[in-house]
C-alpha cells in the first residue's frame, strides 16, 4: 500500500487549502487504497479572511489546527515527517499554498517558502520520489526545484506563469482537465480552480493527478 502525503495549508480557500481540490485529493487516494499522512506546518495564518464578505476578519488562526478540520483530526505536523516516511506527496491548492506554504501571494517570484516544507520537497526530489502540486501549489515547486528545470502548469493564466519561468521552471498551458507530467523530476501538476469552473471539471484533473503519482511512486 503507498502511503502518501497531503499538504494542508489551513481550511478555506481564501486563507487556506481549497477544500474541494484538499477533499478531492483525499477521496481519489482513499479509492486507490492508498494510505493518507495528512500534515501542516505548524505557523500562524498569514491572514484570515471572513470567506462570506472576502474580507480579512482581523483573527488569528493556525495553519496546523485549522488543517485539522479537513483531515478530521487525523493531522500530523510537518517537521515530524521524512521523505523516509512517504512514497509520495501532494499539495492541494487554494490562497493558503500561496500564503501560508510560500508567501508568493505577497512577494511574487521573490517569495520565501516556508523551511519544512521547502526540506521535505527537497528530501523528496533527492530520494526521486514524486510529487504533486494542484492549482497555485506549483509556484512553490517552482521556486523550490527551479533550477532542475521542472515541467510546470498553473493553466493558462500569463503572470504566474510568466513567475513560474522567471524562477526556473517551464510553464505549460493545460486544460482544467488534464495535468503535465515532468518525468524527469517526477512531478505532476494540475490547473484545478486556476480554471475551475466546477467542482466536476477540477475533480477530472485532480483524479488524473492522483493516478500519475500512483503510477510513478511505483
Amino acid at each position: 500500500m503507498a502511503r502518501i502525503g497531503v499538504v494542508l495549508s489551513g481550511c478555506g480557500v481564501y486563507d487556506g487549502a481549497e477544500i474541494h481540490e484538499a477533499t478531492l485529493t483525499l477521496c481519489f487516494l482513499d479509492r486507490a487504497g492508498a494510505e493518507i499522512v495528512c500534515m501542516a506546518p505548524n505557523v500562524d495564518q498569514l491572514d484570515v479572511v471572513n470567506h462570506v464578505k472576502g474580507e480579512p476578519s482581523g483573527e488569528k488562526r493556525n495553519v496546523l489546527v485549522e488543517s485539522s478540520r479537513i483531515a478530521r483530526g487525523a493531522i500530523r505536523d510537518m517537521a515530524e515527517i521524512k521523505a523516509a516516511d512517504l512514497d509520495a506527496l501532494v499539495f492541494p491548492g487554494g490562497f493558503g499554498a500561496a500564503k501560508n506554504l510560500c508567501n508568493f501571494a505577497v512577494k511574487g517570484m521573490d517569495c520565501t517558502v516556508n523551511p519544512e516544507v521547502e526540506r521535505l520537497i527537497k528530501e523528496m526530489h533527492a530520494a526521486k520520489k514524486p510529487v504533486g502540486f494542484i492549482c497555485i501549489a506549483p509556484v512553490i515547486a517552482a521556486k523550490v526545484l527551479g533550477s532542475f528545470g521542472p515541467r510546470l502548469t498553473i493553466g493558462n493564466d500569463k503572470g504566474t506563469a510568466g513567475a513560474i519561468e522567471t524562477m526556473g521552471a517551464k510553464h505549460i498551458d493545460c486544460t482544467v482537465d488534464d495535468v503535465v507530467i515532468c518525468q524527469k523530476n517526477k512531478i505532476v501538476t494540475t490547473p484545478a480552480y486556476m480554471l475551475g469552473p466546477t467542482i466536476s471539471k477540477v475533480a477530472s484533473g485532480i483524479e488524473k493527478l492522483i493516478k500519475e503519482i500512483l503510477q510513478l511512486a511505483g
